[in-house]
């Protein structure tokens, strides 16, 4: 579902309230990607890091694996909805942050997190330069970035355009919307957009080689998993999908030696919409700047809509 934009910020792709998880994930024929994209986050995992932040957590799919690595994990969503199962599932506690936000403005202070994920989400965005802007003023020197994006320049993609059987061309730098809010890019075009924001392309890999329903339905999704592992070495870019690890880096900012993960959550965040301090009145933080009051609804930080417009 489209959330529609703000005149100041691009439209959103808004899975409140839906059935993402049974629909899309859940006995869905999908545990052969599952496999593939839990073990590529292993590999880029840093061995140790403080605090991730998880944008596009969702229902917290894959947020069991960054605690192999992360002493605390924030995640981040847009829906509510999606985020309370996550809760549910995941629990409380110091080691979880729940914050529904948009990814376009978020709610933090600079420099508080060592490493960010977003996988399964950039395809969604419209302004790739805006979402990346906000990940590199929320990371520390240093930290890990692990992006998953949509490859335009995929096999499939380019046998079809060789057969005239699409219109749009592959191998062209700009990103390809196909269906409202669901992009491709480039691999090289995501490359520049994230040295533009001072990150450094330490790794890319090339997943899902057999994101065929004809093979997943004959064999198993371990087998598939195994094979795709052997050739995400071969470097050959032409998969549906890629990882790509990047570090931001040093500017003279803060390290990741900055980060207190048993520090008060209140102490992360700012108000989105002017960037200045909060104050916690209750279940309410309140920005003196603007005015604004932003609810903790259980558990969960909500920056979605501020309660004076509600």
């Amino acid at each position: 579902m489209m959330r529609e934009p703000r005149p100041d910020r691009p439209s959103i792709c808004d899975y409140e309230g839906s059935n993402y998880r049974t629909e899309f994930w859940e006995n869905q024929g999908r545990d052969y990607e599952d496999r593939v994209e839990r073990a590529v986050l292993r590999r880029l995992m840093p061995e140790r890091g403080r605090r991730l932040l998880e944008i596009g957590a969702g229902f917290g799919r894959l947020t069991a694996e960054y605690l192999k690595s992360y002493d605390q994990i924030v995640l981040l969503d847009y829906s509510f909805s999606q985020l309370e199962y996550a809760r549910d599932q995941l629990g409380a506690g110091s080691k979880f942050i729940y914050v529904a936000a948009d990814a376009y403005a978020l709610p933090f202070k600079p420099a508080q997190f060592d490493g960010v994920s977003m996988i399964r989400t950039i395809h969604h965005m419209a302004n790739v330069q805006l979402a990346l802007q906000q990940v590199a003023r929320v990371m520390t020197d240093g930290g890990v970035f692990m992006l998953e994006h949509a490859n335009k320049q995929n096999f499939k993609a380019m046998t079809r355009y060789a057969l005239k059987r699409q219109s749009w061309s592959p191998y062209t730098r700009e990103p390809y919307e196909f269906v409202e809010l669901n992009f491709v890019f480039h691999p090289q075009y995501m490359v520049d957009a994230l040295e533009q924001h001072g990150f450094a392309i330490e790794r890319r890999v090339p997943i899902s080689w057999f994101r065929l329903g004809a093979l997943k339905r004959v064999i198993p999704a371990g087998t598939l998993a195994a094979l795709d592992t052997v050739l995400q070495y071969s470097g050959l870019l032409l998969t549906p999908s890629i990882f790509v690890r990047s570090s931001k880096l040093p500017a003279g900012g803060p390290t990741a030696q900055s980060i207190d993960v048993s520090a008060d959550p209140i102490n992360l965040f700012v108000c989105p919409e002017s960037g200045g301090p909060l104050t916690r009145e209750g279940d309410v933080l309140y920005s003196p700047k603007s005015g604004l009051r932003w609810a903790i609804r259980d558990g969960i930080f909500d920056f979605k809509v501020p309660l004076n417009e509600t």
